[in-house]
């Protein structure tokens, strides 16, 4: 404890009162002191071989020569700022080990064992209280399930105010669906800056998703490294299709900011709305769409157009029943001729509007009369 603090830990016995000359666990600021501290301690080895949180620090490298020298440089550290580690808690040249909740392997990461079992065991939430506690939990892991947000929507319609807690058949379903979900969860590959990113986007009336993966250098195929989904609010299940595909990509932009800003390569988005691969040439643009515009400003990437059938991971995490109209069989429709209001070659409709309304037509204004 710094000096001039020390008092402010104070604590009555009946000895008389006692103050704390270390910092204790229980004080609000503890947690970001301590923090802050060893960040200060470890900040020459930070994210580059060594990352710290509170009390939990993890030593990475490419080689067991490396990692030796690593965790000699780690340790000294330590010693130097005079901080001690507890050995029965330590693990020392291993290539498996769970930090924070997730098991990290050479291959990727998967849930804690224990954790699935949590969950697999989770009884059946008696009240409002209980379905939060449950939740909670499921948040954290939401990365590794796919459709998470579909799925749960039954349990989170209990939290509604103003509305009765009643465990619903529907809602035992998804509590079900999503246990079995939880257990077979994918593995979830490490990203690699080197390789090219994929976003696969899309988005359904009530919920939208996307799936961030890269191809496996051996065998070239796609492997997910991290899953995103939510439901729409209420304003946002008015917005027109565009403008909900657009917002999965959004979305989907700010979740893995991290990940896809200044990528080494051009990020690759699959869509299956074909408007989205001329939106950055349109000329009329809502205020919102401008707003993501500038936003998708700071972003090296394409947009490619892929059909739904093809875009299957991406649907799946924003619907669970498939909507789409059965396929025309035939190329030419016969319509009674007293039903028909207007034929639209669909095509050319949207291509024709856009260029009726040019920059230069608006700036002539109306012909005079």
């Amino acid at each position: 404890m710094r000096e001039g603090d020390k008092w402010k830990t104070a604590f009555k016995t009946r000895y008389g009162l006692f103050e704390y000359t270390v910092m204790p666990f229980g004080l609000c600021n503890a947690p970001a002191a301590f923090t802050f501290f060893l960040n200060d301690v470890f900040r020459e080895y930070l994210n580059i071989f060594a990352i710290v949180y509170i009390d939990d620090i993890l030593i990475y490298s490419d080689n067991e020569d490396e990692h030796v020298q690593h965790v000699k440089k780690v340790l000294a550290a330590l010693r130097k700022h005079h901080l001690y580690c507890k050995l029965t808690k330590c693990e020392f040249h291993v290539t498996t080990v769970e930090f924070l909740g997730v098991i990290l392997t050479p291959q990727g990461m998967v849930m804690a064992e224990r954790k699935v079992k949590a969950v697999s065991e989770w009884p059946i939430p008696k009240t409002v209280r209980d379905v939060q506690c449950f939740l909670g939990f499921a948040n954290f892991y939401q990365r590794f399930i796919n459709h998470f947000s579909q799925t749960v929507a039954p349990i989170t319609k209990l939290l509604r105010k103003k509305e009765r807690f009643v465990w619903s058949p529907e809602a035992d379903q998804a509590f079900s669906i999503f246990k079995e979900a939880f257990s077979t969860a994918p593995v979830l590959t490490h990203s690699d800056a080197d390789q090219p990113f994929i976003v696969e986007a899309d988005a359904s009336d009530v919920a939208i998703g996307a799936v961030l993966s890269q191809r496996n250098k051996d065998t070239g195929q796609l492997h997910p490294v991290a899953y995103m989904s939510r439901k729409l609010n209420e304003a946002e299940q008015n917005y027109v299709i565009a403008e909900k595909e657009l917002l999965a990509i959004c979305d989907a932009f700010k979740e893995w900011r991290h990940h896809l800003l200044g990528a080494k390569y051009t990020v690759t988005v699959y869509t299956d709305h074909r408007n989205l691969h001329f939106m950055s040439s349109a000329r009329l643009l809502t205020p919102r769409q401008l707003r993501w515009m500038l936003f998708f400003a700071e972003f090296d990437f394409v947009v490619t157009f892929r059909p739904g059938k093809d875009n299957r991971k991406a649907d799946a995490l924003s619907r669970q029943e498939s909507t789409t109209l059965p396929a025309v069989q035939t190329s030419r429709a016969i319509i009674a001729p007293d039903k028909v209001l207007c034929i639209i070659k669909t095509e050319d409709f949207f291509e024709d509007i856009r260029n009726s309304f040019t920059v230069e037509k608006w700036r002539r204004g109306p012909k005079q009369i």
